[in-house]
């Protein structure tokens, strides 16, 4: 009996990603969307490709556990990257310092920065520094188009980043709206 009510309560979460992976592959059918959990991320999240997950555990030398999914399809690259800062005063400058060298890094040459959004992922913690930005008409990096986004859940801080040639805003939301902090 216990059996059966667990796959009656799973059957409403089950139709729902089904349903969320079929429209969004209709909006690119380069995109194969699958729900991921990568080790010791704390996280879910809808990927469109498989992930290759690396992780690095602390050591005395280097203090941080890190960890790494990343994908590319339709020539698209997601990527979810966290780390453990360990120090709960360090955790706003982490996020802060994540997103700022990555936007440098990819907007070097470009003309001005782009405005940040507030940010809401399931189970994160609530930080002022939570937040996603898109990057266009990037110079000289590769990319023509990124969006990347900071969280934090504890001492755990996270960036989701989507690099594309083009602009794919149906691609992003799908990304970023299906990521949620396991309890």
């Amino acid at each position: 009996m216990n059996s059966m009510r667990s796959r009656v309560r799973q059957a409403p979460r089950q139709t729902q990603l089904l349903v969320f992976a079929a429209c969004l592959s209709a909006c690119s059918p380069g995109l194969d969307w699958r729900e991921v959990r990568p080790a010791e991320s704390g996280m879910v999240l809808m990927f469109p490709c498989k992930p290759e997950v690396h992780s690095r555990p602390s050591t005395p030398s280097e203090p941080v556990r890190m960890g790494m999914a990343q994908c590319k399809a339709d020539g698209i690259t997601f990527s979810l990257s966290w780390a453990e800062v360990r120090d709960p005063a360090l955790v706003n400058p982490a996020m802060r310092q994540m997103r700022d060298a990555l936007r440098s890094k990819l907007s070097a040459g470009s003309a001005a920065p782009a405005a940040s959004q507030a940010l809401l992922v399931p189970g994160m913690t609530p930080s002022p520094e939570a937040s996603q930005v898109h990057l266009g008409g990037l110079a000289g990096s590769g990319v023509a188009e990124a969006d990347i986004a900071v969280f934090t859940r504890g001492v755990w801080v996270y960036q989701a980043v989507m690099l594309a040639p083009k602009r794919q805003p149906a691609a992003w939301d799908g990304f970023i709206n299906s990521m949620r902090l396991e309890t």
